[in-house]
């Protein structure tokens, strides 16, 4: 039996996947003691949310979790630990279990995509015919309200994370030279 058909309820499988992804990655983030492992299950725990909120109907949070919190804070946990490993010449080498994961959560994923396309495909959703948009969700009245009333608050966090990044880079290279000084 296909996923999606009659009796079975392809909402609750998604839903149950994500929330199994999401508890397993948070504690893959409690548990590992490698920060580079830590931030790798942290973006999995927070792409699980993302997929938990997509299937609450909340669209905008969804991205709004993946574009922020799943970028944002993990693009800063990477320049932070660039910025401040001790060790320059440290490798990240991932170990045979977690390559076989990463296959085979790839291989999923690339089963879910040519069944979408396939599905869409047959369905007609490739012709000619423009995208009928909902207008029951306002997202460019959103947009409008978010860029037009909270701008420049918006402009000075990203101005303010700007500094913090040009700090960091600069401590980490005084604290380089010092130890370069003292060896």
């Amino acid at each position: 039996m296909m996923l999606g058909q009659a009796g079975f309820p392809m909402g609750a499988v998604l839903f149950y996947g994500f929330a199994l992804g999401a508890g397993l990655s948070a504690m893959g983030v409690a548990l590992s003691r490698n920060i580079v492992r830590q931030a790798v299950c942290l973006l999995f725990a927070l792409a699980s949310v993302a997929g938990l909120y997509y299937l609450l109907g909340c669209e905008f949070l969804a991205a709004v979790q993946l574009v922020v919190y799943a970028g944002g804070t993990l693009i800063l946990i990477v320049f932070g630990v660039m910025l401040t490993s001790s060790e320059l010449s440290a490798k990240f080498v991932p170990r045979r279990g977690e390559v076989m994961v990463a296959l085979g959560i790839g291989a999923v994923l690339l089963m879910g995509l040519i069944v979408g396309l396939c599905a869409a495909a047959g369905s007609g959703a490739f012709g000619d015919a423009p995208l009928a948009l909902d207008r029951d969700y306002p997202v460019d009245r959103l947009g409008l309200a978010m860029l037009g009333d909270y701008l420049a608050p918006f402009e000075v966090v990203s101005v303010l994370l700007l500094v913090v990044m040009i700090g960091a880079a600069y401590l980490a290279k005084a604290r380089r030279k010092g130890q370069g000084v003292q060896g």
